[in-house]
């Protein structure tokens, strides 16, 4: 929990500089751009989800190791069965649903860097619909059996969730270093660092979650409570 403390901390933090500089006004007297208002309720709306998700695991933390520590079974058997208690699966929900508009962003930055594309458009909204139908079915799972470890569903989701990161990452990557190329080529001394340091960024960012989800993927193959219990908690701050 304490690792989801950190990660909590670093996204409180980065959720009130991305709010700072949207609220601020161009310099040079620059327009405000049209989209200003979405962005807003886009960081707005993933805060208080994750922050809602967050919560209720620290309440049943503190369930499972004060208030509930006499429990039959321990607090292994509270972990095991956490799916059981109506707050954590509002945990689980929001963190689904968080999920869900963190990957629309990706997904509309893609259309935006391939001018609405409809060969990639098509794939991707395919991916991204497949990815909330498997969400939708993980939570009804959820809801009416508690299951979680040993979910199927929710592993095939995951699995899902991280290919379209990484497709995301390939088709984005490329097309900018299609456009620096072509840059280059019409401009002698054009400068491509702009283009670098944004696939750069693109790269490191999904590289981190990639990472993160793949060793999501592998203790739940492996049914390691553990380390699937770690990375439910932190998974949703990271991405």
């Amino acid at each position: 929990m304490m690792v989801a403390c950190a990660f909590y901390g670093v996204f409180f933090l980065l959720t009130v500089q991305a709010w700072i500089v949207l609220m601020q006004r161009p310099r040079y007297g620059g327009q405000i751009a049209d989209h200003r208002r979405a962005l807003l309720f886009y960081v707005f709306v993933t805060f208080v989800l994750g922050t809602i998700s967050f919560g209720m695991n620290a309440k049943y933390t503190e369930m499972i190791w004060i208030d509930l520590r006499d429990a039959p079974g321990g607090p292994l058997a509270l972990i095991e069965g956490f799916i059981s208690y109506r707050i954590n699966f509002i945990a689980l929900a929001t963190g689904h649903i968080q999920a869900w508009f963190m990957q629309a962003l990706l997904l509309y930055r893609c259309f935006v860097i391939w001018n609405w594309s409809r060969w990639v458009m098509v794939p991707m909204t395919t991916i991204y619909v497949a990815m909330i139908g498997l969400s939708i079915t993980v939570l009804y799972q959820a809801g009416t059996n508690g299951s979680f470890y040993n979910n199927s569903i929710e592993l095939a989701s995951l699995c899902v969730e991280v290919g379209h990161t990484v497709i995301y990452t390939i088709l984005v990557t490329n097309r900018l270093f299609v456009m620096r190329e072509r840059m280059k080529q019409i401009v002698a001394q054009y400068d491509s660092s702009t283009y670098d340091a944004i696939a750069l960024m693109v790269i490191e960012c999904a590289a981190l979650y990639s990472v993160f989800a793949i060793i999501f993927i592998v203790s739940f193959g492996m049914n390691s409570d553990g380390v699937i219990t770690l990375c439910y908690l932190s998974i949703g701050k990271i991405q």
